[in-house]
């Protein structure tokens, strides 16, 4: 799925991160006049609150714009499995706060066939379990820190601030005379 499908671009104005998840899949969750469509599946209330997003292969290709992630997470997603993402997409993810689950198109297949079973996600474990599922998925030890302690760039250069501190003491140039 491309970006310009999870986020359109004539609502890329927003000078923050938030506010774009009433966008999110706008061309497929409204119409023409902006009326919810019915038979588009984040409008059916039953599937309101969720917080995992099931998605098809190569999730998030096209354009690199961070706004797809911005609208996943701003409209309540908190993770997107998937058979596989597009590599910066994937990475904004992260960046983001948002857990990205590759897992075989077999098991995606399962949960989409099972969408009424609640899915349980379990990052220190790296488990997704669904009715008769259980497959466990990859993530890098960097990407499971920093989404387990709620980090992003600023947060994980705020952590090393002893470190620079004392860099900065070690390295200070005298001022000139």
């Amino acid at each position: 799925m491309d970006t310009d499908q999870i986020v359109p671009k004539q609502f890329l104005k927003l000078t923050s991160k938030t506010g774009y998840g009433k966008y999110l899949f706008y061309d497929w969750r409204f119409d023409s006049e902006g009326r919810p469509r019915s038979d588009f599946v984040l409008n059916d209330p039953k599937y309101a609150g969720r917080q995992i997003l099931l998605a098809r292969d190569n999730f998030g290709s096209g354009s690199s714009r961070e706004h797809a992630a911005w609208a996943i997470l701003d409209y309540g997603f908190r993770a997107v499995i998937a058979p596989s993402f597009a590599d910066i997409f994937y990475n904004n993810c992260s960046k983001n706060g948002i857990l990205a689950v590759r897992l075989a198109a077999e098991q995606v297949d399962y949960l989409f066939e099972n969408h009424d079973q609640d899915i349980s996600l379990d990052l220190p474990n790296q488990t997704v379990v669904a009715g008769n599922l259980k497959a466990s998925f990859e993530i890098d030890e960097f990407r499971k820190k920093v989404l387990l302690e709620g980090l992003d760039s600023i947060g994980l250069t705020l952590k090393l601030g002893k470190e620079i501190s004392a860099y900065e003491a070690r390295n200070r140039v005298a001022p000139p005379t």
